[in-house]
């Protein structure tokens, strides 16, 4: 679904698939504070990419804090780059998770622009093992690309990736109910 209402929704995409298998500049991994990989999309990503190679370039980086985006190579990605996010954990809401959230969305975008990247593919960050409610973390991803979108003209086209037809199908819902709050 392209969303072509104003000059960041027309950035933006939502598409369902697999991240690993994306030909674009960067992708970004939901990963763990150690970037040790994991589960879900960070093991899907370390296992593509290539364990042993991304794993080296991970622990020279020193972990990363929540928050915070770093950037290794993509290696045997068809992505040029990988940005490692670490999301919050939920914890009910009111301890800073939207605010940690938007950070990790944001410092992507930062390290992306500043790699040089023009296209930019995200999964759903915080929303599986780190328990943030799926609508919730999805409207915090939106919020944020949009609001620091203009400000970064350089990134073209940013992709919000699911994996599975449920998650896709509700980013939708709640990228359209967002744009009719907006009065986009």
């Amino acid at each position: 679904m392209r969303m072509a209402e104003t000059s960041a929704w027309s950035r933006i995409e939502i598409i369902q698939g697999d991240i690993t298998r994306l030909a674009v500049d960067a992708i970004v991994n939901a990963a763990n504070e150690r970037l040790a990989g994991g589960g879900g999309v960070d093991g899907a990503i370390h296992r593509a990419a290539g364990q042993a190679e991304l794993q080296a370039a991970c622990r020279k980086l020193g972990g990363c804090p929540t928050g915070d985006a770093k950037l290794t190579p993509g290696f045997a990605l068809p992505a040029r780059f990988i940005i490692h996010t670490v999301g919050p954990v939920w914890a009910g809401g009111h301890t800073g998770e939207s605010d940690l959230l938007a950070s990790c969305y944001r410092r992507s975008l930062e390290v992306a622009r500043d790699a040089g990247c023009r296209t930019v593919a995200f999964p759903a960050i915080s929303t599986g093992v780190y328990g943030y409610p799926f609508e919730a973390a999805t409207e915090v991803a939106l919020r944020t690309l949009l609001a620091a979108l203009p400000a970064m003209p350089e990134l073209e086209h940013v992709i919000l990736v699911f994996f599975g037809a449920p998650d896709f199908e509700a980013a939708q819902r709640v990228a359209e109910r967002l744009r009719r709050a907006q009065g986009s």
